[in-house]
């Protein structure tokens, strides 16, 4: 072997050696980049996964959202069926001893006839949201809308309507010398403007937001498998723009605590307790003195009873919204779950008006029995000439039925 090949060989070596170290170290280097970067993406995630309001992501964690749902599709359903019946059955009852009344209707009587129209109208959209809450909906587009326009309008007419029911009180026990002109004014023409026209202008946001729109489990971030699994519905109700959806939503709460609740319901207190006041004075007729009061503390309290929680879940849920109060997910459990449940109680209500403001009273109670007797008499005089005529055809039934309904 030469001399020169002897020499280059070692060299050659080292040169192999150092390359396989170089290349080792690069391999080392990789792995350990790759471990780094792992784990700094692991890190990343759990941050994202823990403090994702902090990077302004819109994943939304449901909450327990699930649990409100299974509790409004039996809640809401039930509550509403019987809502439903008996406001049916107590408003229809006095929408019809109204049109039996043959003599002029006095301005009492005016404002129980349309009260009673109001809470009639009402509770006739309520199936359609307990088919909604049980199920989805299924009613279209049209009907969408128009339900939501009918439980608004007759929403606020109703409460509205109290308030000037209270006022015509007011003006009849503590003006009444001077206030016939008035009572008769507002019964017959300032109801109109004062009641029926703002609460129509009121569904106006109806007319623009009020949609049909399909849900999607896959647009929320979901960390109950159960929650991910969950079907899409069909839901109808108003959609704000996603910029200012949070600013309509609390805009238009305020607005029903407002107009809802606040204004009638100061003029419904400041009218029954200025009553009070000039009930309890002098000791004449104490007896008719004492069921009126009795009467009106009754109405005052049935009026906050209802309505009342059902104002203070919305107005702390807006709070929340806000960010005005901090929340929790037990605490936005808890303030779901009680607007749902005082809010059933607030449309109780209108089971209660026919009882409060038509029941009550001893004119009506004399209408209501004449009314009847009228009916049985008519019933049983279809029967003697059913007898003695033989058959008779289900138009000539209808026309005599009706003509006893319009005298």
């Amino acid at each position: 072997m030469l001399p020169s090949q002897q020499t280059d060989q070692p060299a050659s070596q080292a040169k192999a050696h150092t390359l396989v170290l170089t290349l080792h170290f690069q391999r080392v280097v990789e792995d350990m980049e790759f471990d780094l970067s792992i784990e700094l993406f692991d890190n990343i995630t759990d941050n994202i996964t823990e403090e994702s309001g902090d990077f302004g992501l819109e994943f939304q964690e449901p909450c327990g959202s699930a649990l409100s749902s299974e509790f409004n599709k039996v809640f809401l359903p039930t509550v509403y069926g019987i809502i439903f019946i008996l406001g049916t059955i107590g408003n229809g009852l006095v929408v019809v001893v109204m049109g039996y009344q043959k003599k002029v209707k006095t301005m009492t009587d005016k404002y129980r006839l349309h009260l009673s129209v109001a809470d009639l109208l009402f509770v006739l959209t309520l199936p359609f949201w307990a088919v909604d809450a049980a199920k989805h909906w299924y009613f279209g587009s049209f009907l969408c809308v128009s339900v939501h326009m009918i439980y608004t309008v007759n929403l606020y007419s109703s409460v509205l309507i109290l308030a000037f029911i209270s006022l015509d009180r007011y003006l009849a026990v503590v003006r009444a010398t001077n206030s016939q002109a008035t009572r008769k004014l507002l019964a017959s023409r300032v109801i109109y403007l004062g009641v029926w026209l703002p609460a129509a202008i009121l569904t106006v946001p109806d007319m623009v937001f009020a949609r049909v729109q399909d849900t999607e489990s896959s647009k929320y971030l979901f960390t109950d498998e159960s929650m991910k699994t969950a079907d899409p519905k069909t839901i109808c109700q108003r959609i704000y723009p996603e910029e200012s959806s949070l600013i309509w939503t609390v805009v238009f709460r305020f607005q029903h605590i407002l107009v809802g609740f606040i204004l009638p319901g100061l003029v419904i207190l400041i009218c029954y307790c200025i009553i009070i006041a000039k009930l309890s004075q002098g000791a004449k007729a104490q007896a008719l003195k004492k069921k009126a009061l009795k009467t009106t503390v009754i109405l005052i309290l049935c009026f906050f009873t209802c309505w009342l929680p059902y104002c203070v879940g919305i107005f702390l849920d807006n709070l929340i919204m806000l960010n005005v109060v901090p929340t929790s997910c037990e605490l936005q459990q808890a303030v779901e779950k009680w607007i749902s449940i005082t809010e059933a109680l607030a449309y109780f209500h209108c089971c209660l008006n026919p009882i409060l403001y038509a029941f009550l009273g001893v004119k009506f109670k004399k209408t209501a029995r004449s009314a009847l007797t009228v009916s049985s008499k008519s019933s049983q005089k279809v029967t003697l000439m059913t007898k003695k005529r033989g058959p008779i055809s289900s138009v000539s039934t209808e026309s005599e039925s009706s003509s006893v309904l319009s005298s």
